[in-house]
C-alpha cells in the first residue's frame, strides 16, 4: 500500500519486520540488546506493465512483484534488514539520507565488498532521525537504478503530529522504447549535458495514479524522486498545501509548493488540507520546463472531517549537531566540467566517459592505487563547505553517513534547513555547514547518476 489511514499505519509498522532470516546473528553484530527481525530485500527480475503494450521485460524489484516495498524504521530504535542478491549482477543497499554507521553505507570498494548472485549481507542500525529516506544499489547504479531499483523508507517518530492518511511516492522515469522494452540507460552527449531523461515517467510505478484520502482531512504527502536524473518542480492544485519537511528534516518556516524545485535523491513531505466535497480532486504536478505534468492525484472521499492545515502540529527537530560557525574551518568544493581521460575501472563501473570533475579531478574510481580523500576531517570539528557551481547545469548533491545546513547562497535567500542533499543553481555559491560527527570515509557526489559515473564524485574522511 502507498496510502495509510491512522489505522492501517499501525499494522504495517507492526508488520515491517520479516521474521527467520538470522536476527539474532544481526543483532549480536550489531550490539543490539533487543535483536529486531530482519527485513528481507531481495533483488529479482520481473516483468512489469509500465506502458501500454507488452509488459516490460527484466524490471529489477526487491521481492517477487511489483515497485520495491515501503521499508519502515522508527526513530531510535534498531533495524535490521537482508540483501539476498538474486540477480546476475554484483549489487549492495545505500540506505540514502540516513546517518547509518560507516561499514552499513552501501559503498562498494569504500566500505563493504560486492555482494555476488546467491550471497547476501545483513545491515543492521539504528536511525537517529524521523523522516522520509529512500534506499538504493550503489553498484552499477545506472543499470539497476534505472531498471527498479528504488525504494522510499519511512522513519516514524512517535510524537509526530496526527494526520488523517498519508501517501507515500516514489517519482522515477523509466527509459522504454515504443516496445515497452528497455533503451540504452544515456547518451553521452547528453551525460554531458543536463542528463539523459527517460521515455515513460511513474509515480509508483504507474502513470498519474489515484488515492483516496478523506473528505476535509489533513493528509502527509511523502515524496522521494529516486529517478537518476529528472530535476522537479512541485505545485499542488486543488487544496491548500504546506511543505511540512525536506530531505527528511522539518523546514524552520513552512511554505506552499510554488514550482519547488528538488533533484534527484531529495525528498519533500507535503500537509494537504482535502477539499471538503467529496469526489474533489487534488493534483501534484511537476511544472518544470514548458509542459505541466500531473505526478499523482488524491480524491477527496467520505463526510468531510472540516480539519484545518493551521492546527497541525510542528516535527519535531532531529537531533543533528549544531555547527560552531566560529571555529568552522573551511572546505572549498568546485564544480566543473573535465575533458580529462577517465580509468576503465571506476567506482561500480565506469561509463566509458569523464565529463565532470569536483576541485578539477574526475573520480578516477576503483584504482590500483589508492585514491585520496577531497578533505580529512577531524571528528567532532565543524566544517563549512564552500561549494560553487562553475557549470552552466543544476547538480544535486548528496553527501552520505552527515548532515549539513544551508548557510547561505549568492544567487537566492535561503531557509536554514538541514539537508543531507543540495541542488546548487548554475554559478551559484553556496555554504554549507556540518560537524564531522560519524567517522569513515563518505562519499560526495552529484546525483545525477551520468554526473556521478563520469567524474561528480570524491569522498571526505571522518577520523
Amino acid at each position: 500500500m502507498t496510502v495509510f489511514t491512522r489505522r492501517t499505519l499501525l499494522k504495517t509498522a507492526a508488520a515491517a519486520g520479516v521474521a527467520g532470516v538470522g536476527a539474532s546473528t544481526i543483532g549480536r553484530l550489531a550490539g543490539f540488546a533487543a535483536v529486531p527481525d530482519p527485513v528481507v530485500l531481495k533483488t529479482t527480475s520481473i516483468q512489469a506493465q509500465l506502458m501500454d503494450g507488452a509488459p516490460t521485460k527484466n524490471v529489477l524489484t526487491y521481492g517477487e512483484a511489483g515497485p520495491p516495498p515501503v521499508v519502515r524504521m522508527r526513530k531510535g530504535e534498531p533495524f535490521a534488514a537482508r540483501l539476498v542478491n538474486g540477480i546476475d549482477d554484483p549489487t549492495t543497499i545505500h540506505w540514502h539520507g540516513i546517518r547509518v554507521p560507516n561499514k552499513m553505507d552501501g559503498v562498494p570498494f569504500l566500505v563493504q565488498p560486492y555482494v555476488y548472485q546467491g550471497d547476501h549481507f545483513d545491515y543492521a542500525f539504528t536511525p537517529p532521525d524521523a523522516g522520509t529516506f529512500w534506499y538504493h544499489p550503489h553498484c552499477n547504479t545506472l543499470e539497476q537504478m534505472g531498471h527498479g531499483l528504488t525504494g522510499v523508507i519511512v522513519v516514524e517518530h512517535p510524537n509526530d503530529p496526527q494526520c488523517d492518511s498519508e501517501a507515500v511516492i516514489n517519482l522515477r522515469d523509466w527509459r522504454l522504447g515504443d516496445d515497452g522494452q528497455f533503451i540504452e540507460p544515456f547518451r553521452p552527449r547528453d551525460a554531458a549535458r543536463a542528463g539523459t531523461y527517460g521515455t515513460v515517467r511513474t509515480a509508483n510505478w504507474l502513470d498519474q495514479p489515484q488515492y483516496d484520502a478523506p473528505a476535509g482531512g489533513l493528509v502527509r504527502l511523502r515524496a522521494a524522486i529516486t529517478d537518476v536524473t529528472r530535476i522537479y518542480a512541485f505545485r499542488v492544485d486543488g487544496a491548500e498545501a504546506a511543505v511540512i519537511a525536506l530531505d527528511g528534516n522539518p523546514v524552520p518556516q513552512r511554505f506552499a509548493p510554488d514550482a519547488l524545485q528538488l533533484g534527484p535523491g531529495q525528498r519533500l513531505e507535503l500537509a494537504i488540507r482535502m477539499p471538503d466535497d467529496e469526489g474533489a480532486i487534488v493534483s501534484l504536478r511537476d511544472v518544470r520546463g514548458t509542459k505541466s505534468k500531473v505526478l499523482a492525484t488524491l480524491r477527496a472521499v467520505g463526510k468531510s472531517l472540516k480539519r484545518d492545515l493551521r492546527d497541525l502540529g510542528p516535527l519535531e527537530a532531529n537531533p543533528v549537531a549544531e555547527v560552531d560557525l566560529a571555529g568552522a574551518k573551511r572546505i572549498p568544493l568546485a564544480l566543473s566540467a573535465t575533458a580529462e581521460n577517465v580509468s576503465a575501472n571506476s567506482i561500480c563501473g565506469s561509463l566509458g566517459y569523464s565529463f565532470w570533475a569536483i576541485n578539477k579531478v574526475p573520480w578516477p574510481g576503483d584504482t590500483p592505487d589508492p585514491t585520496a580523500p577531497l578533505a580529512e576531517l577531524k571528528l567532532g570539528q565543524s566544517y563549512i563547505i564552500d561549494m560553487e557551481n562553475l557549470t552552466p547545469h543544476s547538480h544535486p548533491i548528496h553527501l552520505h553517513g552527515m548532515s549539513f545546513k544551508v548557510l547561505s547562497s549568492s544567487t537566492r535567500q535561503v531557509q536554514p534547513l538541514i539537508s543531507d542533499t543540495y541542488l546548487i543553481q548554475p554559478d551559484e555559491k553556496v555554504q554549507m555547514g556540518l560537524v564531522a560527527d560519524n567517522p569513515g570515509d563518505w562519499l560526495l557526489h552529484c546525483h545525477i547518476i551520468e554526473h556521478q559515473k563520469t567524474g561528480m564524485t570524491s569522498y571526505l574522511r571522518v577520523v
